[in-house]
């Protein structure tokens, strides 16, 4: 399961950033100040950190950051109150891996925390993926099977790698279309069912795509 630790002390902002966090299925730590964010982080060993530049007491974002990055690769995104290239730039020079500017949509940030931890995942994780005669290459676009190509629709591709890269996770119709068409698609969340049915139809039965009724899809 994918931990996040939410070092912020405004609580009303917390409580929302936990309360979209848990949606996904993750697991959510809360840290009120620096020092007690350190001290989570070291503890839970999490996926991901949501940091807030602006905390109380001897230890702000930024230095949060430093100390974690002599040690640490886990991925963080910053949030502040000030929208200042200064900040941004020292942000990401400190190894900030994304920034958020406050006021902020709760859905995005969950969508940035995902596309961060899709690149590690894209980078380490593998990107063939061979069901009996099917093999997928997602680096390359190509599916085969029997050494015959398949052919699939650009979206088609961008729905299949976000299974690829969530396998053996079953997830909902919203999130599928948060990943693979944006959060700022518009339209009706049936779509997915559409072009499930297309890959289906086009990779043939030896795709593990199951359905979980009432719920969404899982690969694998």
């Amino acid at each position: 399961m994918t931990a996040v630790v939410i070092v912020e002390d405004e609580p009303d902002i917390a409580d929302l950033l936990s309360i979209y966090c848990r949606r996904e299925g993750w697991q959510v730590y809360v840290a009120s100040n620096g020092e007690s964010g350190l001290e989570t982080i070291r503890a839970r060993q999490p996926d991901f950190v949501v940091l807030d530049v602006g905390l109380p007491g001897e230890l702000n974002g930024f230095d949060v950051c430093r100390d974690l990055r002599q040690t640490s690769d886990i991925p963080v995104l910053f949030l502040t109150a000030r929208d200042d290239e200064v900040d941004r730039v020292l942000g990401l020079e400190l190894g900030g891996d994304d920034y958020v500017t406050k006021p902020f949509s709760p859905r995005e940030v969950v969508a940035r925390i995902k596309a961060v931890l899709r690149r590690g995942r894209t980078e380490t994780g593998p990107q063939r993926l061979k069901y009996g005669t099917l093999e997928v290459d997602m680096d390359r676009m190509e599916a085969l099977d029997e050494g015959k190509e398949l052919t699939l629709a650009s979206q088609e591709w961008a729905l299949l790698q976000a299974l690829a890269e969530n396998q053996g996770m079953v997830l909902s119709r919203q999130q599928l279309l948060d990943l693979a068409w944006g959060v700022d698609w518009v339209g009706d969340p049936r779509t997915v069912d559409v072009h499930v049915r297309q890959l289906r139809r086009k990779l043939g039965g030896q795709l593990p795509l199951a359905t979980i009724r009432g719920v969404g899809y899982r690969l694998g």
